[in-house]
């Protein structure tokens, strides 16, 4: 008898990869929203907010470790600012980290975007044969009951293709220019 039989799992079936079980959107907005109540910094900003911090200045890497270096040097250059270098560095960390997590969102958000573009334009295409095959189908006096359906969908598309109508502006009435609108033009 040989000792060296080979070690065999109690349960092959426990070694093989099962499959993952996919999520209905219901169960990712879910999980998204769960993952969110978990995240301890949240905080959503207004597009002019964004554009006024893109706008500021950021300095590179090399110049936020060399003050990071003034602040472990100095004393008292980190207990006028109230942050000692440790600190400091930790920010550092805890934002390159933040930033890897908001990568994967973000590709998470991009591929179920695309993917619901495509599922979009698939539905565009299967419906948009199935009132041209109903069209001819409807020349057919045996398919009459499409006619009805179809008078609906040309109504609705043409609901859709109106622009809705701009209200044009009153000019004043006494041909001057109103007094509110004087003081923006004497700036």
């Amino acid at each position: 008898m040989s000792k060296n039989q080979g070690t065999q799992s109690p349960n092959p079936a426990a070694d093989t990869p099962q499959p993952v079980a996919m999520l209905a959107p219901e169960q990712v907005v879910e999980q998204v929203r769960a993952l969110r109540s978990q995240i301890a910094e949240i905080t959503p900003l207004t597009a002019k907010q964004k554009k006024a911090l893109h706008g500021q200045t950021h300095p590179s890497s090399e110049v936020v470790q060399e003050s990071i270096n003034v602040l472990g040097a100095s004393d008292g250059t980190a207990q006028l600012l109230g942050k000692p270098s440790e600190e400091v560095q930790q920010m550092v960390e805890e934002s390159n980290r933040w930033t890897a997590a908001e990568a994967e969102l973000r590709t998470a958000l991009d591929g179920v975007s695309g993917a619901n573009l495509i599922r979009r334009q698939r539905i565009a295409l299967v419906t948009g044969q199935a009132y041209n095959i109903a069209t001819q189908l409807a020349r057919d006096p045996a398919h009459a009951v499409l006619l009805p359906h179809l008078k609906e969908i040309k109504r609705l598309k043409k609901l859709k293709g109106r622009k809705k109508a701009q209200p044009t502006p009153q000019p004043p009435s006494h041909g001057l220019v109103p007094e509110h609108d004087v003081s923006m033009t004497q700036r």
